[in-house]
């Protein structure tokens, strides 16, 4: 009866002093909430209550199982040790990264909340995330490597490894050469504010926004929906454009090629009009004047503003397509003509009559090429 009992009260022991941990710090961290909302952190904290049971409950069971006295606890004993210690480790470091996230995210939270420039959180939101993925990066590195340490031949391996390290350490950076330049121009680009998460952008000809920033590749969305994955050392070494770079306002040019007798003042009357009705653009500034001529047309200009990128794309779109149709409709000899009347002489003076030698000549020089042609087949 003994043997069978020792182990229940042990494992149930171990459950219930775990649950009863978990469900005091969950309380105290639902007080602390609710005493000062204006902190997320300790909203956020109540994420880690699972991981924090996992731990300790873990190591109670590692500490007491050798209280249960059974026959196959004891026979295998370094087997469940080990055990023990590799979930202690695993669970220990998903406690830390846990912490680690809900710091970095309370951080974040708490300054985009606090501060109005869209631009700066776009930039603080792209560094915490490379910090997030650094520390989760180091934790795993230090978790794998402690797991690996607990086996006696790994032990060997490693001392070997440190011994040696040098060595190691230049042929890893000659393999790893790109790797680490990734690497590297992904803190480059984090903390030297030049591309950040929601950044508008155009690469190789692509308009996109800046949808995933990692340590070592970037994601740009373009406008289909199309996902367009890049080396960050692109980044640092090629040239690109960034329209949200200085704040996402933008101004955009819609041209037009029309006819000289265009009524360029009525034109401007109507981009008010039409900008007047469109949700898009900001108010900020308009205009339209002649920019260009030809013998043939002239080009007129309309510079129009909007907050960002998608709004300037959809004013630009709006403003030619409705011009367009009102220069139809109301002033159709205002679109580009091709000329097919005669022209027209000079008062006193008459297009000159044919001369009978230039139709003789033109019939002596068909017979002639008929000639040769003829002679060539031959």
């Amino acid at each position: 009866m003994e043997s069978v009992l020792r182990p229940l009260i042990v494992v149930g022991g171990v459950l219930v002093i775990t649950l009863l941990v978990g469900w005091l710090v969950d309380l105290l961290l639902r007080r602390a909430d609710g005493r000062q909302g204006n902190t997320p952190l300790w909203g956020l904290l109540r994420r880690c209550r699972l991981p924090l049971q996992l731990v300790l409950c873990t190591a109670l069971l590692g500490a007491s199982y050798p209280h249960t006295q059974l026959d196959l606890v004891h026979r295998h004993r370094a087997v469940i040790a080990q055990v023990f210690t590799l979930v202690l480790i695993g669970t220990s470091a998903w406690l830390v990264v846990r912490v680690a996230a809900t710091i970095v995210e309370a951080s974040y939270t708490r300054y985009a909340t606090a501060t109005r420039d869209p631009a700066r959180v776009r930039r603080v939101r792209t560094q915490v995330t490379l910090i997030q993925r650094v520390v989760i990066a180091v934790v795993a590195t230090v978790a794998i490597a402690a797991m690996l340490l607990t086996f006696p031949a790994m032990q060997t391996v490693g001392t070997s490894l440190l011994a040696s390290a040098g060595v190691l350490g230049i042929v890893a950076g000659v393999a790893a050469q790109s790797t680490l330049g990734n690497l590297f121009a992904g803190f480059q680009i984090a903390f030297g504010d030049m591309v950040r998460l929601g950044d508008t952008v155009v690469v190789d000809g692509e308009w996109g926004t800046i949808d995933e920033i990692t340590l070592t590749f970037l994601s740009v969305r373009t406008w289909d929906e199309r996902r367009i994955t890049m080396p960050v050392s692109y980044f640092t070494s090629q040239p690109f454009e960034n329209w949200s770079r200085g704040g996402a306002q933008m101004t955009g040019t819609v041209f037009f090629h029309l006819d000289h007798s265009a009524p360029v003042a009525a034109m401007r009357e109507q981009l008010r009009t039409v900008l007047g009705e469109c949700g898009a653009w900001d108010g900020r500034d308009w205009s339209l004047a002649v920019t260009d001529t030809t013998p043939s047309t002239i080009q007129v200009r309309a510079v129009v503003t909007a907050k960002d990128a998608d709004d300037i794309w959809t004013v630009r779109c709006a403003v030619r397509e409705q011009l367009i149709s009102w220069l139809r409709d109301h002033h159709p000899y205002a679109l580009p003509r091709i000329a097919t009347s005669p022209a027209v002489l000079p008062p006193g003076e008459q297009w000159p009559a044919p001369s009978p030698l230039d139709g003789w000549e033109s019939v002596t020089a068909e017979k002639v090429g008929g000639g040769a042609a003829r002679t060539g087949r031959g």
